[in-house]
């Protein structure tokens, strides 16, 4: 395992976040939910970058407290509100990186650099929000980190540069040897992406799922009040007063389709299934 949080702890006047979720070796692992709900604290918190009131939080088998400098340069970081300076340059960038990890590939970092088209004497802050983004994306993998914690890397980017995004994290995930923890509001950013899904709402995780399980097995009923009656309700998780009735949420779609096949069925996706968990009541 390469990341687990055991029951994190972080108390706000405002806000509490209490949090378990676990990272595996060659996995990509998706923190989703809405703005505000949590999942840039749980960042924080895992980098050490604010304390915690609770809880323990392991990275690469070790309590984050006692890992070494060894240890952190096997991270690679992209923030929501952080990034580099508007003043530099890419090619002010390489020399800085090469001094603090040892693992630095110039050469590879400069060839993906011109594959991007992001140019080396351009001061970032005339660089799109696109050239940015992949910019932060292309700086954390650059030195063979074993662990990419991404916190909403696509936000703001137009179609084409989110597929480009998503596309340099396919790439680094090839060997098997990388993990990656990303957050996202974006649920289509992970559907194609991540092998397993935490919901976070509240400071909370209401759900953790296999992606394909969720695409294959999750579903929205939509009943009549006569037809809800009559339902067998054990696997329903969520339901939603709607004015025709009940829509409602299970994790066992062939049971319903074979048992009630008259009602109908809509296909599980991750904004359904957002939806459902947060608005939806329990059966």
């Amino acid at each position: 395992m390469v990341l687990k949080l055991d029951n994190v702890e972080k108390h706000y006047e405002k806000f509490d976040l209490q949090c378990s979720l676990e990272v595996q070796k060659g996995c990509v692992t998706g923190l989703i939910g809405q703005n505000g709900a949590g999942k840039s604290t749980t960042f924080k918190a895992i980098l050490g970058l604010i304390g915690t009131d609770g809880g323990k939080i392991e990275l690469f088998g070790k309590d984050i407290h006692k890992l070494t400098k060894g240890d952190r340069e096997k991270l690679g970081v992209v923030l929501s509100d952080s990034g580099f300076s508007g003043y530099l340059r890419v090619k002010d960038i390489i020399p800085v990186m090469a001094s603090m990890y040892p693992h630095f590939d110039k050469r590879v970092f400069e060839k993906r650099c011109r594959d991007f088209e992001i140019p080396f004497d351009k001061k970032i802050r005339e660089f799109s929000t696109g050239m940015k983004a992949k910019l932060k994306v292309l700086v954390a993998m650059s030195h063979k980190a074993e662990l990419l914690i991404l916190d909403e890397p696509t936000v703001g980017l137009d179609v084409l540069a989110r597929n480009e995004l998503l596309d340099m994290m396919r790439e680094y995930m090839e060997d098997g040897e990388g993990s990656i923890l990303i957050s996202s509001h974006i649920s289509s950013d992970l559907e194609g992406l991540c092998d397993d899904l935490y919901m976070i709402h509240d400071g909370n995780i209401i759900m953790h799922e296999e992606t394909d399980r969720l695409l294959s097995d999750y579903g929205v009923l939509k009943l009549t009040e006569a037809q809800y009656e009559k339902l067998d309700k054990r696997f329903i998780m969520k339901r939603k007063r709607e004015g025709y009735g009940y829509s409602c949420l299970t994790n066992e779609k062939q049971f319903y389709l074979d048992n009630y096949p008259e009602t109908a069925m809509e296909r599980g996706n991750i904004d359904e299934v957002i939806s459902m968990m947060i608005r939806g009541e329990g059966k």
